[in-house]
Order: structure tokens, then C-alpha cells, then sequence
């Protein structure tokens, strides 16, 4: 990464204008033509590249074919990776984090939400490989997550190049986001790929945004979007980070039957390798009591 340094938490200050947030709130999504410098866009992509190509989080379930059935030696046609600032630490000083912070206190308080219970929600990447590179099918983000919970969040998706129809730039649809979710399947309704899409995903009245590179699109998590195809000949990354306020348990667990019957190979990756750490710290931890334990016992002769 650049030396690019982001400002503390002290000297951050609202980024959006007041006509901003009332568009967002409006729309449920808005876009920013420019959120980082041309030095930061190519500091973070050159990290992306680098986790990309190394493959990084394979083992443990984090990196993974988004669109398809993520068998392994076969080329993924929209390769993703699950918390890149976990493998790349350097992703967490950016000013792209700092921003998306202030953004979230604008965008999610309210009277009864203060701006000290908006936190960073996690974040990852998407590569959509040039030529080839699968398209996103429309879903909402809330239709992945937790039944038991009802979100209050906002996802940043910055653009690392020029982002046009061609490269595949989000597509939205205006006020989708005051609905509820919808009935999703797996992809091409394999239960073994992890993306979702929309079961009627005939959308007709959706918008594009195409960004140039450090721009960013901004929307909340039952927002209805959709991202095309790559075509053209470049990759094309984007960095997603998202912001939270803490969810509201619900009294009874939202009927999600496509979260039910996914059963995809990077879960079992991510499960085994949970299994394989638990087992690790336990055998750590069993070594450090015997240890104890001999260094009580009384000496003999």
C-alpha cells in the first residue's frame, strides 16, 4: 500500500451534502464520482491483485466463485474474497475506510440511532475477469444474511478502473429499498454456488451507474442491483466495505429456503477449516495445562 494516510476519527466530518442523503434516502442508493485519490485506487488494487492472485483465503472458505459451482481447477467466472482486510491489514488504514465511516454515521442514524453504534460491517472483493467475466444477477444483500435479524446497513462499492456497462457497473432499481426481500434461489438454482438471484428477475426498469475509477456507489441492503457481464478487455475490481448499526432480533426467523437448501463447497471449506482450528487450540490448550500441571508436581528423588 501508499502512504496514504487516513485521518484519525477525530477529524473526520460529514462527506455528504444535505441534498445527498436526501437523494439516498429517496433512491436507496447514490453515487459519488470521486471517494479516494488516483493514488489509494492503485494502492488497493494492487493489494487485491496480489490476494487475487495468490489466491488467498482458499482453504479456509474466503475466496470463492461467486456465479458457479467453485469446483476446484476450473477458472472462476467471478472469483470473490470474503474479508480482504483480514489478509491485508493495510486495507483497514485506508482513507476509503475513514470515508465510508463518516458516510455510514450520516446515512444510518436517526432519532432513535446514534452515530457511536455505527460500526464497520465487514467488507470484500469481486473480480469480474476480462472477457469472461459472469454477470451479478439482481438480489438483495439482505436476503444472505442472518433471518433471526433485521439489518440497518449500507455497502460502498468502489470502482478500481473506469466502471462502464460494458466492464459490468451496478445496475439498481430506484426505491426498492423500502420493500421487503424477495424470494431468492442459488444461482441458476444450484444449490452448490454461493450468489443469489432474484426467483422473478425480470427487472425492467433498473438503472446503470457507471464511475470512474475512485468513484463509488453507495445503497442499502434491501436495494435491488444487479451488475452485467465483463465484455470488454480489462479486469474489472471492485472493493466493497459495508457499515452497520446493530440488528434487531426478530421474534420469529424469516422464511429463507434458499439459505436452506445451499449446501456449497465453500461452506464445507469454511467449516472444515473451523473444525481444524478448534481442534488446534484445543490440543494448544491441553499441552498448556499438562505443562502446568508438571511444573506443580512435587519434585522426587
Amino acid at each position: 500500500m501508499s502512504s496514504v494516510a487516513a485521518p484519525s476519527l477525530i477529524e473526520i466530518r460529514p462527506y455528504l451534502s444535505e441534498r445527498q442523503v436526501a437523494d439516498f434516502h429517496a433512491q436507496g442508493y447514490l453515487a459519488i464520482e470521486r471517494i479516494i485519490s488516483d493514488e489509494e485506487v492503485a494502492s488497493i488494487r494492487a493489494t487485491l491483485e496480489r490476494l487475487f492472485a495468490a489466491r488467498t483465503g482458499r482453504e479456509s472458505g474466503d475466496q470463492f466463485d461467486l456465479a458457479g459451482s467453485d469446483d476446484e481447477g476450473k477458472p472462476a467466472g467471478l472469483p470473490q474474497i470474503l474479508g480482504p482486510s483480514r489478509f491485508a491489514p493495510e486495507l483497514a488504514e485506508t482513507t476509503y475506510r475513514a470515508h465510508g465511516l463518516a458516510i455510514g454515521r450520516q446515512l444510518l442514524t436517526s432519532a432513535t440511532v446514534d452515530a457511536a453504534q455505527v460500526r464497520f460491517g465487514g467488507d470484500h472483493t469481486i473480480l469480474k475477469p476480462a472477457r469472461y467475466g459472469k454477470g451479478t444477477p439482481w438480489h438483495q444483500d439482505e436476503a444472505y444474511w442472518d433471518p433471526w435479524h433485521d439489518h440497518n446497513s449500507i455497502s460502498i462499492w468502489l470502482a478500481l478502473q473506469k466502471t462502464t456497462i460494458h466492464t459490468g457497473c451496478m445496475w439498481f432499481v430506484p426505491g426498492s429499498h423500502r420493500g421487503e426481500i424477495l424470494p431468492h434461489r442459488p444461482i441458476n438454482d444450484d444449490p452448490r454456488v454461493h450468489g443469489l438471484e432474484l426467483v422473478d428477475g425480470n427487472i425492467t426498469n433498473g438503472v446503470a451507474v457507471e464511475l470512474p475509477a475512485g468513484g463509488a456507489v453507495i445503497h442499502k441492503e434491501r436495494t435491488l442491483h444487479y451488475a452485467a457481464p465483463n465484455t470488454s478487455d480489462i479486469q474489472r475490481y471492485a472493493y466493497i466495505i459495508g457499515f452497520s448499526t446493530p440488528a434487531r432480533k426478530r421474534a420469529v426467523r424469516r422464511e429463507v429456503p434458499w439459505q436452506d437448501r445451499q449446501r456449497t463447497p465453500r461452506s464445507d471449506r469454511a467449516r472444515a477449516a473451523a473444525e481444524a482450528k478448534a481442534a488446534a487450540e484445543a490440543q494448544a490448550l491441553d499441552a498448556a495445562r499438562a505443562a502446568s500441571a508438571a511444573a506443580a508436581a512435587p519434585a522426587t528423588k
